[in-house]
Protein backbone atom coordinates (compact mmCIF):
# COMPACT_ATOMS: atom_id res chain seq x y z
CA UNK A 1 0.00 0.00 0.00
CA UNK A 2 1.27 3.12 -0.85
CA UNK A 3 2.78 5.75 1.85
CA UNK A 4 0.57 8.51 0.25
CA UNK A 5 -1.93 8.02 3.14
CA UNK A 6 0.41 10.27 5.26
CA UNK A 7 -0.31 12.89 3.30
CA UNK A 8 -3.96 12.22 2.02
CA UNK A 9 -7.51 11.00 3.27
CA UNK A 10 -8.00 10.08 -0.63
CA UNK A 11 -5.61 6.58 -0.48
CA UNK A 12 -8.03 5.81 2.24
CA UNK A 13 -10.84 5.98 0.26
CA UNK A 14 -9.48 4.65 -2.91
CA UNK A 15 -8.56 1.90 -0.68
CA UNK A 16 -12.17 1.47 0.66
CA UNK A 17 -13.65 1.71 -2.87
CA UNK A 18 -11.65 -0.87 -4.31
CA UNK A 19 -12.74 -4.18 -1.83
CA UNK A 20 -14.72 -6.41 -3.44
CA UNK A 21 -17.54 -6.33 -1.24
CA UNK A 22 -19.51 -3.93 0.65
CA UNK A 23 -18.72 -4.39 4.32
CA UNK A 24 -22.24 -4.37 6.48
CA UNK A 25 -22.01 -1.73 8.79
CA UNK A 26 -24.40 -2.02 11.79
CA UNK A 27 -25.02 1.55 13.50
CA UNK A 28 -26.00 0.80 16.94
CA UNK A 29 -28.61 3.97 17.51
CA UNK A 30 -29.08 4.79 14.31
CA UNK A 31 -31.80 7.93 14.87
CA UNK A 32 -28.47 10.50 14.03
CA UNK A 33 -28.14 12.92 11.53
CA UNK A 34 -24.39 13.04 11.10
CA UNK A 35 -24.40 9.05 11.21
CA UNK A 36 -26.71 8.31 8.75
CA UNK A 37 -25.50 11.08 6.11
CA UNK A 38 -22.16 9.61 6.04
CA UNK A 39 -23.34 5.88 6.20
CA UNK A 40 -25.31 6.09 3.49
CA UNK A 41 -22.46 8.30 1.21
CA UNK A 42 -20.62 5.24 2.06
CA UNK A 43 -22.90 2.87 0.42
CA UNK A 44 -23.26 4.97 -1.98
CA UNK A 45 -19.68 5.21 -2.76
CA UNK A 46 -19.68 1.57 -2.57
CA UNK A 47 -17.86 -0.36 0.30
CA UNK A 48 -20.82 -0.71 2.90
CA UNK A 49 -24.41 -1.87 3.33
CA UNK A 50 -26.15 -0.18 5.99
CA UNK A 51 -27.79 -2.26 9.24
CA UNK A 52 -29.60 0.43 11.47
CA UNK A 53 -30.31 -0.26 15.13
CA UNK A 54 -32.74 1.52 17.39
CA UNK A 55 -36.14 2.71 17.88
CA UNK A 56 -38.19 2.14 14.54
CA UNK A 57 -40.22 5.33 14.31
CA UNK A 58 -36.91 7.56 15.17
CA UNK A 59 -35.13 6.19 12.79
CA UNK A 60 -37.91 6.58 9.82
CA UNK A 61 -38.71 9.71 10.72
CA UNK A 62 -34.92 10.55 10.83
CA UNK A 63 -34.29 9.26 7.34
CA UNK A 64 -37.70 10.75 6.10
CA UNK A 65 -35.98 14.30 7.21
CA UNK A 66 -32.58 13.74 5.48
CA UNK A 67 -34.73 12.28 2.17
CA UNK A 68 -32.61 8.61 2.82
CA UNK A 69 -36.06 6.87 2.77
CA UNK A 70 -36.08 5.26 -0.28
CA UNK A 71 -32.46 3.83 0.24
CA UNK A 72 -31.56 0.55 0.72
CA UNK A 73 -31.09 -0.41 4.19
CA UNK A 74 -31.62 -2.97 6.86
CA UNK A 75 -33.71 -1.69 9.71
CA UNK A 76 -33.76 -3.40 13.06
CA UNK A 77 -36.20 -2.13 15.55
CA UNK A 78 -35.83 -2.65 19.20
CA UNK A 79 -37.70 -1.94 22.14
CA UNK A 80 -36.34 0.84 24.07
CA UNK A 81 -35.70 -0.97 26.98
CA UNK A 82 -33.19 -3.17 24.64
CA UNK A 83 -29.52 -2.28 24.67
CA UNK A 84 -28.60 -1.08 20.82
CA UNK A 85 -25.00 -1.35 21.23
CA UNK A 86 -24.99 -5.15 22.68
CA UNK A 87 -27.87 -5.95 20.10
CA UNK A 88 -25.26 -4.55 17.09
CA UNK A 89 -22.01 -6.36 19.09
CA UNK A 90 -24.00 -9.93 18.85
CA UNK A 91 -24.68 -9.21 15.17
CA UNK A 92 -21.37 -8.60 14.35
CA UNK A 93 -20.17 -11.82 16.47
CA UNK A 94 -23.19 -13.87 14.95
CA UNK A 95 -21.22 -13.27 11.43
CA UNK A 96 -24.39 -10.44 10.32
CA UNK A 97 -22.50 -7.82 9.86
CA UNK A 98 -19.01 -6.66 9.50
CA UNK A 99 -18.37 -3.25 10.94
CA UNK A 100 -19.64 -1.64 14.57
CA UNK A 101 -20.76 1.50 14.16
CA UNK A 102 -21.55 4.22 16.90
CA UNK A 103 -24.71 6.17 16.77
CA UNK A 104 -27.11 7.98 18.97
CA UNK A 105 -25.49 6.88 22.25
CA UNK A 106 -23.43 8.58 25.10
CA UNK A 107 -19.68 7.38 24.74
CA UNK A 108 -19.82 5.70 28.40
CA UNK A 109 -22.84 3.63 26.99
CA UNK A 110 -21.45 2.41 24.34
CA UNK A 111 -17.67 1.43 25.80
CA UNK A 112 -19.57 -0.11 28.43
CA UNK A 113 -20.53 -3.15 25.96
CA UNK A 114 -17.52 -3.26 24.19
CA UNK A 115 -15.39 -3.47 26.98
CA UNK A 116 -17.19 -5.80 29.03
CA UNK A 117 -14.96 -9.00 28.81
CA UNK A 118 -18.38 -11.29 28.13
CA UNK A 119 -18.25 -10.22 24.80
CA UNK A 120 -14.72 -11.44 24.24
CA UNK A 121 -14.08 -8.56 21.71
CA UNK A 122 -10.68 -8.06 23.55
CA UNK A 123 -7.57 -9.20 20.62
CA UNK A 124 -4.79 -7.32 22.06
CA UNK A 125 -3.65 -6.33 25.99
CA UNK A 126 -5.82 -3.45 25.56
CA UNK A 127 -8.30 -1.18 23.85
CA UNK A 128 -7.67 2.24 22.68
CA UNK A 129 -9.39 4.69 20.52
CA UNK A 130 -7.40 5.63 17.49
CA UNK A 131 -7.97 9.21 15.96
CA UNK A 132 -6.49 9.91 12.47
CA UNK A 133 -6.33 13.64 11.92
CA UNK A 134 -5.42 16.14 8.99
CA UNK A 135 -5.55 19.70 9.17
CA UNK A 136 -4.72 22.22 6.57
CA UNK A 137 -1.49 23.66 7.62
CA UNK A 138 -0.03 20.32 8.62
CA UNK A 139 1.22 17.97 5.46
CA UNK A 140 0.89 14.50 7.58
CA UNK A 141 -2.25 12.76 8.34
CA UNK A 142 -1.31 12.46 12.39
CA UNK A 143 -2.63 9.32 14.81
CA UNK A 144 -3.71 10.85 17.92
CA UNK A 145 -4.22 8.16 20.74
CA UNK A 146 -6.15 7.81 23.55
CA UNK A 147 -8.39 10.67 23.43
CA UNK A 148 -11.61 8.60 24.70
CA UNK A 149 -10.87 5.44 26.86
CA UNK A 150 -7.91 5.87 29.56
CA UNK A 151 -8.26 8.55 31.30
CA UNK A 152 -4.70 8.39 32.72
CA UNK A 153 -3.13 5.49 31.13
CA UNK A 154 -0.16 3.86 32.97
CA UNK A 155 3.42 3.58 31.66
CA UNK A 156 2.25 -0.22 30.43
CA UNK A 157 -0.76 1.18 29.66
CA UNK A 158 0.64 4.06 27.12
CA UNK A 159 2.86 1.69 25.66
CA UNK A 160 -0.04 -0.07 24.33
CA UNK A 161 -1.14 2.67 22.97
CA UNK A 162 1.85 2.91 21.33
CA UNK A 163 1.26 -1.02 20.10
CA UNK A 164 -2.09 0.20 18.68
CA UNK A 165 -0.78 3.17 17.12
CA UNK A 166 1.95 1.65 15.12
CA UNK A 167 -0.86 -1.48 14.04
CA UNK A 168 -3.09 1.10 13.23
CA UNK A 169 -0.94 3.27 10.69
CA UNK A 170 0.72 -0.24 9.58
CA UNK A 171 -2.87 -0.91 8.29
CA UNK A 172 -3.01 2.11 6.14
CA UNK A 173 0.02 2.07 4.29
CA UNK A 174 2.73 3.58 7.30
CA UNK A 175 5.35 0.80 7.79
CA UNK A 176 7.80 2.24 10.12
CA UNK A 177 5.87 5.47 11.88
CA UNK A 178 7.85 7.82 13.86
CA UNK A 179 5.67 8.27 17.30
CA UNK A 180 5.77 10.97 19.86
CA UNK A 181 4.88 11.36 23.30
CA UNK A 182 3.65 14.25 23.87
CA UNK A 183 4.37 16.76 27.03
CA UNK A 184 4.86 19.95 27.84
CA UNK A 185 8.18 20.61 27.81
CA UNK A 186 10.87 18.23 26.09
CA UNK A 187 13.16 17.50 28.95
CA UNK A 188 12.14 14.98 31.99
CA UNK A 189 11.46 16.85 34.80
CA UNK A 190 9.91 14.87 38.53
CA UNK A 191 7.30 17.83 38.83
CA UNK A 192 6.07 17.05 35.91
CA UNK A 193 5.40 12.56 35.80
CA UNK A 194 4.09 12.49 32.30
CA UNK A 195 7.76 13.82 31.38
CA UNK A 196 9.41 11.01 33.41
CA UNK A 197 7.48 8.14 32.23
CA UNK A 198 7.66 9.46 28.81
CA UNK A 199 11.34 9.13 29.26
CA UNK A 200 11.00 5.49 30.77
CA UNK A 201 9.19 4.67 27.71
CA UNK A 202 11.50 5.62 25.32
CA UNK A 203 14.60 3.68 27.11
CA UNK A 204 12.33 0.36 26.95
CA UNK A 205 11.55 1.16 23.54
CA UNK A 206 15.55 1.01 22.66
CA UNK A 207 16.28 -1.26 25.46
CA UNK A 208 13.47 -4.08 24.17
CA UNK A 209 11.83 -2.57 20.89
CA UNK A 210 7.79 -3.30 22.14
CA UNK A 211 6.76 -1.65 19.02
CA UNK A 212 7.98 -1.14 14.85
CA UNK A 213 8.43 2.39 15.41
CA UNK A 214 10.84 5.75 16.16
CA UNK A 215 9.72 6.86 19.46
CA UNK A 216 10.43 10.28 20.73
CA UNK A 217 9.46 11.73 24.18
CA UNK A 218 8.95 13.51 26.25
CA UNK A 219 8.06 16.37 23.06
CA UNK A 220 5.87 19.32 23.40
CA UNK A 221 3.54 19.80 20.22
CA UNK A 222 5.49 22.54 18.66
CA UNK A 223 8.07 20.51 17.91
CA UNK A 224 6.51 17.65 16.91
CA UNK A 225 4.33 19.47 14.12
CA UNK A 226 7.09 22.20 13.20
CA UNK A 227 10.97 21.92 11.76
CA UNK A 228 11.03 25.44 12.11
CA UNK A 229 10.59 25.54 16.12
CA UNK A 230 13.11 22.60 15.89
CA UNK A 231 15.49 25.03 14.71
CA UNK A 232 14.84 27.82 17.22
CA UNK A 233 14.99 25.70 20.11
CA UNK A 234 18.37 23.95 18.93
CA UNK A 235 15.98 20.83 18.78
CA UNK A 236 17.97 18.07 17.38
CA UNK A 237 15.73 15.37 16.16
CA UNK A 238 15.18 14.45 12.43
CA UNK A 239 11.27 13.69 12.87
CA UNK A 240 10.31 17.19 13.92
CA UNK A 241 7.45 17.89 11.44
CA UNK A 242 7.16 14.68 10.25
CA UNK A 243 5.41 12.79 13.14
CA UNK A 244 3.01 10.28 11.87
CA UNK A 245 1.61 10.07 15.72
CA UNK A 246 1.01 11.31 18.77
CA UNK A 247 0.09 9.80 22.39
CA UNK A 248 -1.06 11.92 24.62
CA UNK A 249 -0.63 11.63 28.50
CA UNK A 250 -4.17 11.34 29.54
CA UNK A 251 -7.36 11.47 28.12
CA UNK A 252 -8.16 15.34 29.15
CA UNK A 253 -4.90 16.90 26.69
CA UNK A 254 -5.85 14.37 23.88
CA UNK A 255 -9.81 15.00 23.80
CA UNK A 256 -9.21 18.98 24.30
CA UNK A 257 -6.07 18.72 21.49
CA UNK A 258 -8.52 16.98 18.71
CA UNK A 259 -11.37 18.71 19.50
CA UNK A 260 -9.32 22.73 19.19
CA UNK A 261 -7.96 21.46 15.70
CA UNK A 262 -11.18 19.99 14.71
CA UNK A 263 -12.94 23.07 15.59
CA UNK A 264 -10.96 25.62 15.35
CA UNK A 265 -7.99 24.85 13.02
CA UNK A 266 -10.74 23.43 10.50
CA UNK A 267 -8.89 19.74 10.69
CA UNK A 268 -10.94 16.82 9.55
CA UNK A 269 -10.98 13.40 10.97
CA UNK A 270 -11.73 9.85 11.39
CA UNK A 271 -11.68 7.13 14.50
CA UNK A 272 -11.51 3.48 14.95
CA UNK A 273 -11.11 1.23 17.91
CA UNK A 274 -8.03 -0.72 18.25
CA UNK A 275 -7.08 -4.09 19.99
CA UNK A 276 -10.47 -5.73 19.38
CA UNK A 277 -11.47 -8.66 16.90
CA UNK A 278 -14.07 -6.72 15.16
CA UNK A 279 -13.71 -3.12 13.48
CA UNK A 280 -15.25 -0.30 15.54
CA UNK A 281 -16.39 3.26 14.23
CA UNK A 282 -16.53 5.74 16.48
CA UNK A 283 -16.69 9.43 15.81
CA UNK A 284 -18.66 12.02 18.65
CA UNK A 285 -22.67 12.53 18.10
CA UNK A 286 -21.26 16.35 16.98
CA UNK A 287 -19.16 15.05 14.41
CA UNK A 288 -19.75 15.99 10.87
CA UNK A 289 -20.81 13.15 8.06
CA UNK A 290 -17.43 13.47 6.34
CA UNK A 291 -15.81 12.02 9.70
CA UNK A 292 -18.35 9.08 9.83
CA UNK A 293 -17.62 8.76 6.32
CA UNK A 294 -13.53 8.67 6.61
CA UNK A 295 -14.43 6.29 9.86
CA UNK A 296 -16.10 3.97 7.77
CA UNK A 297 -12.98 3.71 5.40
CA UNK A 298 -10.39 3.41 7.71
CA UNK A 299 -12.38 0.10 9.28
CA UNK A 300 -13.45 -1.07 5.95
CA UNK A 301 -9.58 -0.77 4.53
CA UNK A 302 -8.36 -2.62 8.54
CA UNK A 303 -10.93 -5.53 8.04
CA UNK A 304 -9.53 -6.33 4.73
CA UNK A 305 -5.75 -5.85 5.48
CA UNK A 306 -6.41 -8.56 8.50
CA UNK A 307 -8.00 -10.99 6.81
Amino acid sequence: MSEQYAHDFDAIVDQAKAQPRPMRVVVAGADVENILLGVFNAQKSGFVSPILVGNEKKILDMLASLGLQDENYDLQAVADDVNVVQYSIEMVLAGKADILMRGNTQTRDFLMPVLNKGNHLLDKKLMTHVVMLKIPDCEKIMAISDVTILVEPSIEQRKEVIKNMVEALKLLGVEHPNIALLSLVERPSFHMRDTVEAQTIVLHQKEEPFAECNLVGPIPFDLIVSKEAARLKNYDCPYCGEFDGIVVPNLMSGNLMIKTLELNGRGNSCGVIMGAKIPIAITSRSDSKEQAYLSLTACTVMAVARK
